[in-house]
């Protein structure tokens, strides 16, 4: 049965090509979404989730004068220390938070202080 519709046929090399346009289009579209989840609807925000054990992004890079809220979305404690001593979160429960702002460029590494091996990075750029 024909709907009088005309029959598109693509060769094997357009097909291809369409595929590859639409796949980039879809990179392009998840590239845009994650960072507009990482900067938050402020790019001066930014938000690291704690949850398994895990910093969420373990590296993070903002701008100057952005504020980071880490958040804990584990069911145990867990903090952020900065690895040179200069800032120290309280021990947070789940759903706890601390604010952090990073003014200075270069690269500030943290842990945390109840399990070491959890480690993190904000790298501030401007």
């Amino acid at each position: 049965m024909s709907l009088g519709l005309p029959i598109l046929h693509r060769s094997r090399g357009a097909r291809a090509a369409a595929t590859a346009a639409a796949f980039a289009l879809g990179v392009a579209v998840a590239a845009v979404a994650a960072e507009a989840v990482t900067t938050g609807a402020n790019p001066k925000e930014a938000t690291v989730s704690i949850d398994n054990f895990t910093y969420a992004p373990v590296e993070l890079t903002v701008a100057p004068g952005t504020t980071v809220k880490f958040v804990n979305h584990d069911d145990i404690p867990h903090s952020v220390v900065e690895a040179g001593g200069k800032f120290k979160s309280k021990v947070m429960d789940t759903d706890d938070d601390f604010t952090m702002t990073f003014n200075t460029p270069g690269e500030v590494n943290y842990f945390c202080g109840l399990h070491p091996r959890m480690k993190g990075k904000v790298i501030v750029k401007g």
